[in-house]
């Protein structure tokens, strides 16, 4: 499927530098971080096992993303898979234990199903990410693609769900979210019959934005992540924080007033009160306010 991309007054972006792995202190074990400003890479890095994830891979998970959050030269996160077979067959079955999962990391009798904690953090992540799809995209790993603001398939992606199989279930995102996005009949569908999906049928449905052959897939990405990260970056994560407030309730309405107040931190009376604090003085609201309002008649005039 092809996109009419806007004319840009400056050159076409160039093509993407090459990837520069960051080291982390201790190192991350299950999960690539890259970087190439002003994009991210993150890349679930258990091929073996159809990148499935375990406790271990959402604590590598969690420091990635975070790391880019806080990393002011990135400006997208492109989230993907290692290999072409799978994005993310979800949770490592071999790692489920009673209660939730656990593997070496796991501290003793303490399983769990921290994957829960990593939505929340893609969800109020202010950053766009963009789950790049290759293989499978099941159980869990479709919910990670689900939770991204954007997906990107190659035409071998399959997505669908595999819980009611195995004895799993996902009544957060995975079920409520995904019913937003497609509806509630095929919602019902996809986790009532366990059935998969090939990339055609998921864009048909408006599961997916694109699907672009296996081979271009990454640098399909990386274009998309380049012209995204052209946009105002606090237009985006005002209209991302928009778009979830009214799903995540409380919290997401935290997040969209999170940003509110990042902005009314930039304003000459915000910080009037931060200085009048410091300064130990009463603030004087109404004085910055028309000085403000001087300055604002003076360039028009310009």
């Amino acid at each position: 499927m092809s996109h009419a991309r806007l004319p840009l007054v400056q050159a076409p972006f160039p093509p993407p530098p090459a990837w520069a792995a960051v080291p982390f202190t201790p190192p991350l074990t299950d999960v690539l971080y890259e970087t190439a400003p002003p994009l991210a890479r993150i890349t679930i890095n258990r091929p073996g096992v159809h990148n499935a994830f375990r406790p271990t891979t959402l604590r590598d998970l969690d420091t990635a993303f975070r790391a880019a959050r806080d990393d002011p030269a990135v400006r997208v996160i492109l989230f993907t898979g290692a290999g072409t077979a799978a994005f993310c067959s979800g949770g490592d079955q071999s790692a489920r234990a009673h209660g939730g999962y656990a593997d070496e990391s796991s501290p003793a009798g303490a399983p769990s199903l921290s994957v829960l904690d990593l939505h929340i953090l893609m969800r109020r992540m202010p950053k766009v990410i963009i789950a790049v799809v290759a293989g499978y995209a099941v159980g869990g790993g479709h919910i990670l693609h689900l939770v991204a603001d954007l997906t990107i398939a190659a035409d071998n992606a399959v997505f669908g769900q595999v819980g009611p199989r195995v004895g799993s279930v996902d009544g957060g995102y995975g079920s409520a979210h995904l019913a937003r996005i497609i509806g509630q009949k095929r919602a019902r569908e996809v986790w009532m019959m366990c059935r998969l999906y090939p990339a055609s049928t998921a864009l048909a449905w408006g599961l997916i934005n694109a699907v672009v052959p296996v081979d271009r897939l990454a640098d399909e990405a990386a274009a998309w992540g380049r012209e995204i990260a052209a946009m105002s970056p606090t237009a985006l994560a005002v209209v991302k924080a928009a778009m979830n407030a009214d799903e995540d309730g409380q919290g997401g309405q935290s997040q969209l007033a999170g940003e509110a107040t990042r902005l009314f931190y930039m304003t000459a009376e915000g910080k009037e009160g931060r200085n009048a604090f410091m300064e130990k003085r009463r603030p004087d609201f109404g004085r910055v306010l028309e000085e403000e309002s001087a300055r604002a008649r003076a360039r028009a005039k310009l």
